[in-house]
């Protein structure tokens, strides 16, 4: 654990067992803030949730009996232990992490009959579908970064019209459905690599979404490398070869298939452009300097992606 921050409060741990060393804080995520703990009963991935400015609500019940459905049916992910709204709790899971590269064509292939076994869990969710409001207040937002100094305050000025652009297209694209109950974030950081196999981390994101934009993120993700010039078509059919192998059908092809990847950036980015502005280092959620760093990100990365869209359905279909 880091000098100065106190991680989960001891007594909402006591049910895993006596600890043999002290709680370590697991740095890198995007959202929340991950702790391992070593007790008498084992090893635990602790997840402390942002409860100060999420997105959205958090589904304790409906996503952990997710999981737990998930695990019961053998799919290769962490056992869930425990969850409240503070706290997530699983087993701690060994394994390589995944570089923002194209993965091996097995490796998307299992992926993609992972999706399609998850998708035919018969699970009840009573949270209605996940998200939020396509915001539109890109100006205001550009003018606040440049009256406060942010360091990025001159490349989102110079792309406002972009990102409005960006905001109309997740806005009005057709989702031609089904909608399915799924993970709706497997991206590189949120997966292992264990004897070569994927294993699925942060299920917290989990909920309905249209089967296409499950299927696009998931299998472009893990086709290219950190940018767009490197996507893999063999790679990114090969999940989708395993979803229809998995039992699943694909839906059909177009630009719907890139508008969830599209609209989860966009949000993630102004989310971030909010705590850059507020200028305090949060007591929850990605410090202050991760921050920044997913609004670089967003700020050159988005724009790109939107401008490839077309390509990447003719590339792709």
């Amino acid at each position: 654990m880091t000098s100065g921050d106190p991680g989960p409060l001891a007594a909402d741990l006591s049910h895993l067992g006596v600890p043999v060393g002290p709680m370590v804080r697991v740095h890198g995520g995007f959202a929340n803030r991950l702790y391992r703990l070593d007790t008498d009963r084992g090893s635990f991935a602790v997840k402390e949730l942002n409860v100060l400015d999420r997105r959205w609500s958090y589904r304790v019940e409906d996503v952990f009996g997710l999981e737990r459905a998930a695990f019961a049916a053998g799919i290769a992910m962490p056992e869930p232990v425990s969850a409240s709204d503070r706290l997530l709790v699983h087993r701690w899971v060994e394994g390589e992490t995944v570089p923002e590269e194209p993965v091996p064509a097995a490796y998307a292939f299992e992926l993609g009959e992972i999706l399609a076994r998850v998708h035919a869990l018969d699970v009840a969710w009573t949270g209605g579908t996940v998200g939020e409001p396509v915001s539109r207040d890109w100006p205001e937002l550009a003018e606040r970064a440049t009256a406060t100094g942010q360091p990025w305050a001159g490349e989102l000025a110079s792309r406002v019209g972009t990102f409005l652009e960006i905001a109309r297209f997740v806005g009005t694209c057709e989702r031609p459905g089904p909608v399915v109950l799924t993970h709706r974030d497997i991206q590189p950081w949120n997966l292992l690599s264990r004897e070569g196999r994927p294993v699925v981390l942060d299920w917290e994101l989990s909920g309905m979404l249209d089967l296409s934009g499950e299927l696009g993120s998931t299998a472009l993700s893990v086709a290219k490398g950190p940018g767009f010039d490197d996507v893999r078509p063999d790679i990114f059919h090969a999940v989708l070869d395993g979803y229809v192998a998995g039992g699943g059908v694909l839906p059909p092809w177009g630009p719907s298939w890139f508008v969830y990847m599209v609209e989860g950036w966009l949000g993630h980015t102004r989310w971030n452009i909010l705590r850059c502005l507020a200028g305090v280092e949060a007591t929850s959620g990605p410090e202050l300097a991760l921050s920044h760093e997913s609004v670089r990100n967003g700020v050159r990365g988005l724009p790109d992606l939107f401008e490839r869209i077309a390509h990447l359905v003719e590339l792709l279909g």
